[in-house]
């Protein structure tokens, strides 16, 4: 677990647009281990399907770009590479499971098609071996009469079929990284249970690090060894799944928790959190997530707080945890005992 193979630093992707620039991803930093499984949770629009593409340099370019950062893959720094040179990389060394298989895969090509170019990029095989190959991974993620499945077009599976075949795709050569932008969205609860079973299992035996993104604190926890908490572009809080689920730190997360339904409740209103996300800007001044917070006070309108380390690989960014404010944190803390 000491070994890192990806680490993001400082990471800025902003958008162009016409009604001016927005930083989607702004100054992100975390680390992903080997054989780790990391996930990054937050509500829709806080940045983490952005950050999975920046990593595969896959924001579209307009509007899009990473305008700094780092984001190093073993000793290499992605953001300096051509394209000629990440196409060598993506799904080779880094793969990626889209969030909609259905429009990843290509309908006017079948499986096998697409399997086979996949495999042949990164692999010297003849199309007969990578034909095998492909049958192979398919049956490796629980696809039966793959032999014949091969040879059919995305529109006749099913979706959770079509998502198995995204992750035979992705795990064709064998990549050290895996990044899966809400994997199991808009399956039914037995095939969200198939497919992580089959990313676990791939994770133990072939030692893949793996990118989880999602919003769901139940995959999290059954999945992830550490996460990593996003809100409006930014980390606002990071530890190991334990920690986060247990004793949460930073309000936003005391507020995902806080929202999930307790099933030993018969009768209960559920909590959610006030507001929306806030659309990152330019010229935003305080904490993003004050106007929604409970607990804030008035430098957290005025002043962006830091990341701040409360352990080895455990932060939150949030003025409670900076000294001069330990009176307030403990204030927080027997409120959200209450």
């Amino acid at each position: 677990m000491s070994d890192v193979i990806l680490e993001l630093k400082d990471l800025h992707t902003h958008f162009f647009t016409d009604g001016g620039e927005v930083p989607a991803v702004d100054g992100v930093s975390f680390k992903l281990h080997k054989g780790e499984v990391v996930g990054i949770v937050g509500e829709s629009g806080c940045g983490k399907s952005v950050t999975s593409l920046s990593i595969m340099q896959l924001v579209p370019n307009p509007p899009g770009k990473i305008v700094r950062g780092e984001i190093n893959f073993k000793d290499d720094n992605l953001v300096n590479f051509r394209e000629k040179r990440m196409k060598q990389i993506r799904g080779n060394e880094i793969a990626m499971i889209f969030q909609e298989p259905m429009t990843s895969l290509n309908p006017v090509y079948t499986i096998g098609n697409q399997l086979v170019e996949a495999i042949r990029m990164h692999r010297k095989l003849s199309k007969n071996e990578a034909r095998a190959k492909a049958i192979e991974m398919l049956q490796l993620v629980g696809i039966p009469r793959s032999d014949e499945v091969i040879d059919e077009y995305p529109h006749q599976l099913s979706g959770g079929m079509r998502q198995r075949v995204m992750i035979a795709m992705a795990m064709s050569c064998d990549p050290e990284v895996l990044i899966a932008d809400e994997p199991t969205t808009a399956l039914d609860v037995t095939i969200q249970a198939q497919i992580l079973d089959l990313m676990r299992k791939l994770n133990q035996e072939q030692d893949t690090a793996i990118l989880l993104i999602t919003h769901d604190l139940g995959v999290v926890a059954e999945m992830c060894d550490r996460v990593v908490v996003m809100y409006s572009g930014q980390v606002v809080e990071e530890g190991t799944v334990r920690e986060i689920l247990k004793d949460p730190k930073h309000p936003y997360t005391k507020g995902l928790i806080r929202s999930l339904p307790k099933i030993h409740e018969k009768e209960q209103k559920l909590y959610s959190i006030p507001g929306t996300v806030a659309k990152p800007t330019m010229d935003a001044t305080g904490c993003r997530f004050a106007p929604r917070c409970e607990f804030a006070f008035d430098r957290c309108f005025k002043e962006n707080p830091e990341l701040y380390q409360l352990a080895n690989e455990r932060s939150s960014r949030c003025f409670l945890y900076d000294n001069e404010e330990r009176g307030v944190e403990e204030h927080v803390q027997t409120d959200s005992r209450g």
